[in-house]
């Protein structure tokens, strides 16, 4: 089945904190610099989001400092 929901990364914004691999770390892993990967692999730019995770998402789009995050639906 696939994922109703992605969480999109706007890369010219990321800077890196990882707040939401704090938040939302069955989805999003870090690399060296702080910056978010996927677990999923989807793409660099859109993780796949589950619906358990959904609220979590939804959390870490409002919790990045830098409005680097967006919750879209995959339909």
């Amino acid at each position: 089945m696939s994922p109703q929901h992605t969480l999109h990364i706007d890369w010219t914004r990321c800077d890196g904190r990882g707040l939401c691999a704090e938040i939302l770390e069955d989805a999003i892993t870090r690399d060296d610099w702080g910056y978010p990967l996927s677990r999923r692999a989807l793409s660099r730019t859109n993780i796949p989001i589950r619906s358990a995770e959904i609220d979590d998402a939804r959390e870490a789009v409002r919790m990045c400092p830098v409005l680097a995050l967006k919750l879209l639906r995959a339909d």
